[in-house]
């Protein structure tokens, strides 16, 4: 039953932190956090209550359910490897897209309804981001969508590349170019720094300044499940030339983007504001290069010796 790609999709979503964490411990050469400190973290918050300024709206209270709605719904569009995703339909990958786009939208109008500068100052450069970013996310959906000749995510790793090693060449960069996008989506290093505390310098954190408890917590989980919906499309990408059994997808899931995101994180610092739309746009001229080549290939105007 497709209800059942679910389970490793939300295992996925749940390991992705713990081996981020494990990762940057690892390389700095100190025991670190446990594994499951973010979940210790976000049961916390779930048995706190919320607090509600006086000037906040009814749109702020409903904002968190919306966001983490918004994520399990985009992520019940994504297969696990060869395990059907629970909702599939021609043209999906535009609705997985802009799935995500109301959950950015609903939680910008939330900081911009408090009324707070700092969270004001966040909201733009999450608005500017998500932009910048979404035509990167749908050039590289046109390229899947290129490559197997579907519109559909389900249909499109079922097809894969066939035998063609030139397109597997070109899943493989449009699984790249999910992972960039990754980083952007989930607020990581080198776009953004969740761990930093200087509301200056924010963009998703400190549009979360004034959720607390189980707000706060729907916030936190809504954003493990978006990680863990790009990365396992990533992950599809991966295995799709080589099967696309979900035992091998839901694995490559969690390691590529729990290991790069560990390792960028200790050896990198984050972006100067001013940079971080050119490395969103340059992830979108990747996406656009990956389309055009998938259409040389896929028209034969050009071979590979």
């Amino acid at each position: 039953m497709a209800i059942f790609t679910l389970i490793p999709l939300l295992l996925t979503a749940l390991v992705i932190p713990g081996l981020i964490a494990r990762t940057r411990a690892l390389l700095a050469g100190r025991q670190g956090i446990r594994f499951t400190q973010h979940l210790s973290d976000v049961r916390l918050q779930l048995s706190k209550g919320a607090v509600y300024s006086t000037t906040a709206s009814a749109l702020f209270r409903a904002a968190p359910s919306v966001y983490l709605g918004a994520a399990l719904v985009a992520a019940l569009f994504i297969p696990v490897g060869d395990l059907r995703p629970l909702l599939s339909f021609d043209g999906d990958l535009v609705a997985f897209a802009y799935t995500l786009a109301l959950g950015r939208f609903v939680l910008i109008l939330a900081a911009m309804d408090t009324g707070s500068p700092f969270e004001g100052m966040g909201a733009s450069r999450e608005a500017l981001y998500g932009a910048l970013v979404e035509p990167g996310l749908m050039l590289t959906a046109a390229t899947l969508a290129l490559v197997s000749g579907y519109t559909s995510f389900e249909h499109i790793f079922a097809a894969g590349a066939g035998d063609d090693i030139r397109m597997a060449a070109i899943l493989l960069v449009a699984a790249y170019i999910l992972l960039r996008i990754l980083f952007t989506e989930s607020g990581r290093i080198p776009v953004d720094d969740p761990r930093t505390h200087l509301e200056l310098t924010m963009v998703h954190e400190v549009m979360c300044l004034d959720f607390a408890g189980v707000d706060l917590a729907m916030i936190k989980i809504a954003g493990w499940i978006k990680s863990a919906a790009l990365a396992m499309l990533a992950a599809d990408a991966i295995a799709a030339p080589f099967g696309g059994a979900w035992w091998i997808a839901a694995p490559a899931a969690a390691l590529a983007a729990g290991i790069p995101i560990g390792i960028v994180e200790s050896t990198q610092a984050r972006n100067k504001l001013v940079r971080n739309t050119t490395f969103i746009l340059i992830t979108a001229a990747m996406a656009a290069l990956a389309l055009f080549a998938a259409f040389l290939l896929r028209h034969n105007l050009v071979t590979l010796e």
